[in-house]
């Protein structure tokens, strides 16, 4: 994707969702042609002029200063997520140039010898599954018997057939996903890896395709799913991120069980050896 074009997407999208209502501005009698707030509105509460909010929603190239992508988070009242993009498309972070992650050693000890009997895994910004324990193993699939590249959170959400019906609230795990994965685009510009495996979703996933055009932005720090395992049935899991101070590009993901049925669940997954998750098919 251009980024210039990115960034005039986003502030259209933004501004579009935003009624004179939400900000106490007075009411016009006059019936609005589109939806959401006027680009006049938006350039008085930024101040800026019209034609410099109607230059940057065309993607006419302009760098705007922090300043006044400061002053555009406040007046399109953006979220902290929705800010930090705002910055990343603009400003862009220093590149990692696609440079493969590595594993902490703390952090896989962490997985390995604390955390169980937890279920947790460890991801990167592409939530690419770098490490686990085999709790998470036992709850969702055998990481270590899939290629590489399917060993993606992602990937196996939204591509694996056998992983359609462990989600029971599916649409709305695959939404905040990619409204977390579009911050980490913003955040690594020059991530060639990362940049193939969202051109690979929008070309085979309709799903993705649609919640990649909405221009949501939210990093996921804790949340709930409801899942549904194909041998100890349904349970609930509440998850918790963590992320290494030594590389927030990495995040420590736990499960906890979120009732006594669900906890009965991941015991019975803990104590029996046989038991793995679901099996994904390319």
């Amino acid at each position: 994707m251009d980024r210039t074009q990115e960034l005039a997407a986003f502030l259209r999208a933004r501004r579009e969702r935003l009624t004179p209502r939400d900000l106490g501005l007075p009411q016009r009698r006059q019936a609005r042609r589109t939806p959401g707030l006027r680009r006049e509105e938006v350039a008085e509460l930024a101040g800026v002029s019209t034609d410099y909010i109607v230059r940057l929603e065309q993607g006419r190239g302009l760098r705007p200063s922090a300043e006044v992508l400061e002053a555009l988070s406040q007046a399109l009242r953006l979220n902290s997520d929705e800010r930090v993009y705002l910055f990343d498309l603009a400003l862009q972070r220093l590149p990692n140039n696609g440079k493969p992650s590595t594993v902490p050693a703390p952090a896989l000890a962490m997985l390995v010898r604390d955390l169980s009997p937890l279920p947790a895994m460890l991801v990167n910004h592409r939530y690419d599954i770098l490490a686990w324990n085999r709790e998470m193993a036992r709850l969702i699939t055998d990481f270590g018997a899939l290629p590489e590249r399917q060993r993606n959170s992602m990937w196996l959400c939204l591509m694996a057939p056998g992983m359609r019906e462990f989600y029971v609230e599916r649409e709305r795990i695959i939404r905040e996903g990619i409204a977390d994965l579009r911050a980490a685009w913003a955040a690594h510009p020059d991530d060639q890896v990362l940049a193939e495996l969202i051109a690979e979703f929008t070309a085979h996933s309709p799903e993705f395709e649609q919640a990649w055009a909405r221009h949501d932005v939210r990093v996921q720090g804790r949340g709930n799913k409801p899942l549904r395992h194909p041998v100890v049935g349904p349970l609930v899991v509440t998850y918790e991120v963590l992320m290494p101070v030594q590389d927030p590009d990495q995040r420590i993901i736990i499960y906890r069980a979120a009732d006594e049925d669900s906890q009965t669940a991941l015991d019975r997954l803990a104590a029996d050896p046989a038991v793995t998750g679901t099996t994904p098919r390319s």
